[in-house]
């Protein structure tokens, strides 16, 4: 082949690449065949090499480790006068376990499981994540010291991976193999309420934009003695039947793939349904908190479709909770917008949408938490507060005072530089416990 065949061939396969390149531009631009074959191959080789990645460096690539705001560790203050006394439950990213401290920060119980020992494939017959990159997202106690606590992975999408019931030694009780996530909440008369989520490829008209597949949240009622599911609710055909469907309309562009980020559920009951307003008498609701969105929504269980929803100036909010005066708490992840005081707590009146009560952190005890959350009112009228990325619970008064504080002790990396997050926190008095299981609480 002379010089100038050889010439003639190299411009030839050039004009194909160019001529590919413009093919291939159109149709990842004009998303027409066969775009979605080539971006979900994309897609899925992408997620192996994060997956890898995350699996390499666990602290810096996960959202379970932060860099630690402080050499302090355990308790910070206590004031044992003004907090509600008690012990106190949470959980630590990086490890499958849950811990009980009493006010000084003595760890007097543990429970612990490992995923790969109830199951060998995430809820949706995947290859699960190795256990270190798994921990309890949220955690329960019962009187008794049972437990119930929802695993998650890090570097996996779907994350939720299930859902066990633990009695006090860590013995299994039961499990519930779905992709549980974010929240739990456990009704008078013992059934449990939490969240699943996984893929679907179903179009949306009116969503264009909608990614394929999206995720889907899902309410699930479980009976608490066995685990069996007793009913499941897709909560984005909830909301999509409702009169609160042009709201999804005009989701953000980010949330194309998870358009609802269902994050918190609670279930009324006769009191609450009473006092909240918005379920005009009906308790056999429970209420949401979609994180995408913004919204705070009612779903009727009977119906199956959204009663009510509010969107108000909270952002990236967490952990809804109607309380006993009617108003509803949330823990508004992005909302002050303040330097080092970026989080906030808000009791907002769902009637007036008035915002009746706040606390915003100070400058000697920021309070910033950009992922996860909680806040629970307890006996006393005090909140406890679970600042996730700070690795801190704390307790504050009515007016705002830090009445106790906790660090969490545990670090990582080669210099300890790194916290896990705490992710749910629980307040229980001593005399709320069974005599049996306070005997086996290492108390001295």
């Amino acid at each position: 082949m002379d010089k100038g065949d050889r010439a003639g061939l190299a411009a030839f396969f050039i004009g194909c690449l160019f001529f590919a390149f413009l093919g291939g531009a159109y149709i990842v631009l004009a998303q027409v065949f066969p775009y979605r074959f080539l971006d979900d191959a994309y897609r899925a080789g992408w997620a192996l090499v994060q997956q890898r990645h995350t699996i390499d460096n666990p602290f810096t690539q996960t959202d379970q480790w932060r860099e630690a705001r402080t050499d302090a560790r355990g308790v910070t203050i206590y004031d044992p006068a003004r907090a509600a006394n008690g012990y106190t439950l949470y959980t630590s990213g990086g490890r499958t376990q849950a811990y009980l401290i009493d006010m000084h920060g003595q760890v007097v119980h543990r429970w612990q499981a490992d995923y790969s020992k109830l199951w060998q494939t995430t809820p949706d017959g995947r290859t699960p994540q190795p256990d270190r990159l798994m921990y309890f997202r949220k955690a329960l106690m019962y009187p008794n010291g049972d437990l119930l606590a929802i695993f998650i992975a890090a570097g996996d999408s779907p994350w939720g991976y299930g859902l066990v019931k633990l009695d006090a030694d860590s013995n299994v009780l039961w499990k519930y193999h779905g992709a549980t996530h974010h929240d739990l909440y456990l009704s008078d008369d013992g059934r449990v309420f939490t969240l699943t989520h996984a893929f679907r490829n179903k179009p949306i008209r009116g969503m264009p934009n909608l990614s394929q597949p999206w995720l889907d949240d899902y309410l699930v009622e479980l009976d608490g003695r066995s685990g069996k599911e007793l009913r499941k609710i897709s909560l984005f055909e909830a909301l999509w039947d409702s009169r609160y469907q042009p709201i999804l309309g005009a989701a953000p562009n980010f949330a194309m793939q998870d358009p609802l980020h269902t994050n918190s559920v609670q279930y009324l009951g006769k009191a609450l349904g009473q006092t909240f307003a918005p379920a005009q008498g009906n308790g056999d609701q429970v209420l949401l908190s979609m994180r995408h969105p913004g919204l705070a929504a009612l779903l009727d269980l009977k119906s199956g479709e959204i009663s009510w929803a509010l969107r108000g100036s909270w952002l990236g909010q967490h952990s809804m909770r109607v309380r006993p005066d009617g108003t509803f708490t949330i823990f508004d992840n992005y909302g002050n917008f303040e330097n080092h005081n970026m989080s906030r707590i808000l009791d907002v009146d769902p009637s007036s949408q008035a915002i009746v009560w706040q606390y915003t952190g100070t400058d000697q005890h920021p309070f910033s938490s950009p992922l996860r959350g909680a806040v629970a009112t307890l006996d006393n009228g005090n909140r406890l507060i679970t600042e996730s990325d700070g690795g801190r619970l704390f307790e504050i008064a009515a007016n705002g005072d830090l009445v106790w504080e906790y660090i969490n002790p545990i670090r990582g990396g080669d210099q300890e530089q790194y916290i896990p997050v705490v992710s749910s926190g629980q307040r229980m008095a001593a005399d709320q416990l069974t005599p049996a299981f306070r005997r086996t609480l290492n108390t001295r």
